[in-house]
């Protein structure tokens, strides 16, 4: 029996995941999402050097007055909260409001120094500069014979 050269060509490899994937890609890449897509405030957490632990909130469209910084349990909680009105004041009744917020808590490391953390707002982003204490350098303990007699 003889193959026939064209049925080879148009085989089409079944990938079982191909569904999946376009159900992926209608929910997230924009299908329900494309008011807050790319408008999703990111937030980076880095270490400079072994001094200190850097937190670097991007908020776009909030204003230093919207944005609080504490500390909480040994956690840095970041917030940010603004509110919009716009009322005409002829018909009395609002034609616009709208509200964003922002929340983030970060656990700090043990040797946080908690009273020298230090927060600047520049062109909306937040930058919190966490100092850290030196750690107590590990230090060998002897071991003794002990020797019972008896």
């Amino acid at each position: 029996m003889r193959e026939d050269p064209t049925m080879a060509r148009n085989l089409v490899r079944f990938d079982p995941l191909a569904g999946l994937d376009a159900l992926r890609r209608e929910l997230f890449d924009d299908a329900l999402l494309p008011v807050t897509r790319g408008r999703i405030p990111t937030t980076d957490v880095y270490m400079e050097g072994d001094k200190s632990l850097i937190v670097e909130a991007h908020l776009p469209n909030f204003d230093e007055k919207d944005v609080t910084v504490t500390v909480d349990r040994g956690a840095l909680v970041i917030q940010a909260e603004r509110r919009e009105k716009e009322e005409d004041k002829e018909k009395k009744y609002v034609i616009r409001e709208s509200s964003s917020s922002f929340y983030r808590s970060i656990v700090l490391p043990e040797q946080a120094d908690e009273s020298k953390i230090a927060a600047d707002f520049v062109k909306g982003v937040l930058k919190v500069t966490v100092p850290l204490q030196e750690s107590a350098s590990p230090r060998n303990i002897s071991i003794g014979t002990s020797s019972s007699s008896s």
